[in-house]
């Protein structure tokens, strides 16, 4: 069990509560308790070659300052070389980019894309931004009040998407290439301490059936490796169309050869 723990390692949000320790201390102490045999200068050196390898410029000068010394972006960089004093086989990414501008966003997903060459990484990458997903994915789950209501390829999620939730992310989904009206999931989520009876999108959803209302749908196969929970799938169900706006921005992203961005 222990071995396996150190193969997996989480790349989040950076711990406020450290803002006022020494970058240098905050890395150590996390190594140290990934490998217990660290001694501190072996640490140091450790922490120092991390901070290179996630491109922290003159890290031998800058291990001593304090995190509110570091941009936003360059305390990204520290959680995950943090994550990968774990020498880990698997890293998740949860919501990385989350309060960065779109210069520094664009950076931190091209060094977890360089990490993931380099360090033969597997991402779990957890995110609400599709355009994040589109261009760093090869599989995708939709997860929506705590289940994954539909998986795929990438291309298959963006290029077939079959159930109506990921129809709602991709209609929501803004395109420069189009003055078209963005539309808007209705209604709120459902309070999950009171789950509901049935499909938990079916109040938001304009083609919930009456079933859907009663019964949760399970997973239908759409190919070998593209499933989807929804009980438009079912054979005895009544033939919906995927809406305008979809197939008309699936034909634009055709267009630009594959870009689902």
């Amino acid at each position: 069990m222990d071995r396996f723990k150190a193969d997996i390692a989480a790349a989040g949000s950076f711990d406020a509560d450290k803002r006022c320790t020494e970058i240098i201390d905050f890395l150590k102490e996390k190594a140290s308790q990934i490998v217990y045999t660290l001694t501190k200068p072996i640490a140091k050196e450790k922490a120092i070659k991390l901070m290179e390898e996630v491109g922290i410029p003159e890290a031998r000068m800058r291990y001593r300052q304090y995190p509110f010394e570091f941009s936003g972006g360059m305390r990204q960089r520290i959680v995950i070389a943090i994550a990968l004093s774990a020498n880990p086989d698997i890293l998740i990414c949860d919501e990385p980019t989350t309060a960065l501008d779109v210069t520094i966003q664009a950076q931190i997903l091209e060094l977890i894309n360089r990490l993931k060459r380099e360090r033969n990484l597997s991402i779990i990458f957890i995110t609400h931004d599709l355009g994040v997903v589109a261009n760093m994915a090869d599989r995708i789950a939709v997860m929506y009040a705590g289940k994954i209501v539909e998986y795929g390829t990438a291309e298959e999620v963006f290029y077939d998407p079959q159930h109506p939730y990921t129809w709602a992310l991709l209609s929501s989904m803004p395109d420069l290439d189009t003055n078209e009206k963005l539309d808007a999931i209705p209604g709120t989520p459902p309070n999950m301490i009171y789950p509901p009876v049935g499909d938990a999108f079916a109040e938001r959803n304009k083609y919930a059936m009456e079933i859907d209302f009663e019964m949760q749908p399970p997973m239908y196969e759409v190919s070998p490796t593209h499933h989807a929970a929804t009980w438009l799938l079912h054979p005895n169900a009544p033939k919906v169309e995927m809406p305008k706006i979809i197939t008309e921005r699936i034909r634009r992203m055709k267009e630009r050869g594959g870009d689902r961005g």
